[in-house]
């Protein structure tokens, strides 16, 4: 079993904001492996499938960012669950310029509240994440103000430009792991 689980916020005003792009990248993936509509489930969007061979579980916590980990609950106890091998998290990066992207098998939060929530819940830190890239905050703007704003359509055109390369990232982190993802994604 594979779990990719994408942070944003639920609501159509935080559509088109910075904290959304892990959503993007799981509609985009459900879009791609053809896994048909979400459908709510608890504290989540989840849509699941087979792709590769891999039962595959696509999900949108709908707790909003902050609150993210909660979505991880259903999967702390399956026994064909391993965080490590099995758990992709992608989620917005402030620190990163807009496109770029950075898969890594775990560390820190970087002040990321989806992160630590994620952190939090599964008691560990050494989870498989994908950061994307969506710009630092300009000076005297507040951070929350910054995610939770909508991006301008040149940036928004860059993300949107990766969505169907991720799709291709994802199966080789399912496939081969998160070392031979970071070697062939990261930038």
């Amino acid at each position: 079993m594979k779990v990719i689980v994408g942070l944003g916020n639920p609501g159509a005003r935080y559509d088109a904001t910075r904290h959304n792009v892990g959503w993007w990248t799981i509609d985009r993936l459900a879009y791609d492996w053809d896994l048909g509509p979400f459908e709510r489930t608890g504290t989540s969007m989840l849509a699941d499938g087979v792709v590769d061979d891999h039962t595959v579980h696509l999900v949108k916590p709908v707790t909003y960012v902050n609150r993210s980990g909660a979505a991880l609950a259903p999967y702390l106890n399956a026994a064909e669950f391993g965080f490590a091998e099995d758990l992709l998290v992608v989620a917005d990066d402030v620190n990163l310029d807009v496109g770029r992207l950075r898969f890594r098998p775990g560390g820190g939060a970087g002040g990321h509240k989806g992160l630590r929530s994620v952190a939090g819940v599964l008691g560990t830190t050494d989870y498989p994440r994908l950061r994307i890239g969506v710009g630092a905050r300009p000076e005297r703007m507040d951070l929350a103000d910054w995610v939770l704003s909508p991006m301008p359509e040149e940036d928004e055109d860059k993300v949107l430009a990766l969505l169907g390369e991720l799709a291709t990232a994802a199966r080789v982190w399912m496939n081969e792991g998160i070392e031979p993802v970071m070697n062939a994604y990261n930038r």
